[in-house]
């Protein structure tokens, strides 16, 4: 199983950053409008109602959609400048900004091209001159190539992590129940929480291990960039494997065989991991599994590391989600201990 644990990152990583498309939509718009006039109205009014995007924010300044876009609460910015009326009606052209959070790449680039489209149907509707338009300059913030593997990697390897430590945490109890081992170790005087804390550690050694194999394999394969603080990643990884561990061992301890855990670790992991933003924008689904979304401690691994290594986010701006991980690492790993019967 060891050389096994210690292959599956690299191969798991190096295969899977090349997956997935999707559709974008509900793209979150900040509008930064120097200009006030019915037509800057009239071109925010064509992109907030095309079904691309959603108006997130409408502010005269642009040290705060800027502010916005750092905190992920913006997907692009709309910047349209004063006198852009005047020199539409003057000189038939006129220019607009666009800037899109490029973290993920293939979200940038469509929406990019969604808001271009609009903007020039916009611009045709408007002036009858051949040569008239409106031009637009973007630039793609914190991934400028739109490499999609720069997007998948991170998110990759907080799949990786919780997918090995979820099933190996849940087939370990349920192994040595199998085979009589587990009667032996009831009858001793050690206590539920020290016979648990000795079975999750060596894992919780073992998810430090697998993310340090999976940030070498991503800065070599992919030259992924690490722009957050290291030190930062291991903290919080340490934080959230108890997550995992905690639901393996709840999974273990109402399973009697080994293919009733693998199979009930694999119904739940396979929700968490559709679920976690990897594949597909989260803003993206119904407002019911974004609420459903909220209890998944996938989504929260997948988002913290995104925004470590391409953002370089501290911890003040990942406390909150650092918070809501360690509640549910106690709440998951008490009810583990709770739950877990020794029989004599």
């Amino acid at each position: 199983m060891l050389p096994l644990l210690l292959i599956m990152p690299i191969v798991q990583t190096l295969l899977l950053s090349f997956a997935a498309n999707y559709e974008i939509k509900n793209l979150a718009l900040t509008v930064v409008d120097h200009d006030l006039s019915p037509l800057s109205r009239q071109l925010t009014s064509k992109i907030a109602g095309s079904g691309y995007f959603k108006l997130q924010e409408f502010t005269f300044s642009g040290a705060e959609a800027d502010a916005s876009m750092e905190r992920d609460e913006a997907d692009m910015i709309l910047e349209i400048p004063a006198n852009f009326e005047r020199d539409m009606v003057r000189q038939g052209q006129s220019s607009v900004s666009l800037t899109a959070n490029a973290i993920n790449a293939v979200k940038a680039g469509l929406g990019l091209g969604y808001a271009q489209n609009i903007v020039r149907d916009f611009a045709a509707s408007q002036i009858s001159a051949p040569t008239a338009g409106i031009q637009v300059v973007y630039s793609n913030w914190y991934n400028p190539r739109l490499d999609y593997k720069t997007f998948m990697v991170p998110g990759i390897l907080g799949t990786i992590v919780s997918l090995l430590i979820c099933f190996l945490t849940a087939l370990n109890i349920v192994r040595e129940r199998e085979i009589g081992t587990i009667e032996q170790l009831n009858v001793t005087p050690v206590r539920k929480w020290q016979f648990i804390l000795g079975k999750l550690l060596p894992f919780w050694l073992l998810s430090l291990v697998i993310v340090s194999i999976g940030l070498i394999v991503g800065k070599l394969a992919f030259n992924i960039p690490i722009v957050g603080d290291l030190k930062l990643i291991f903290a919080y990884t340490a934080t959230y494997t108890p997550c995992m561990l905690g639901i393996g061992f709840l999974i273990s301890n109402f399973s009697d065989t080994q293919q009733q855990a693998m199979f009930t670790a694999w119904f739940f992991m396979l929700i968490f991991m559709m679920m976690s933003g990897l594949f597909t924008p989260l803003d993206s689904m119904p407002v019911w599994a974004q609420w459903i979304n909220t209890v998944n401690p996938l989504r929260y691994f997948v988002e913290f590391m995104r925004l470590v290594l391409l953002k370089g986010a501290s911890f003040q701006d990942i406390q909150t989600n650092y918070f809501t991980i360690l509640t549910y690492a106690v709440v998951a790993n008490s009810l583990a201990v709770l739950t877990y019967k020794k029989r004599s």
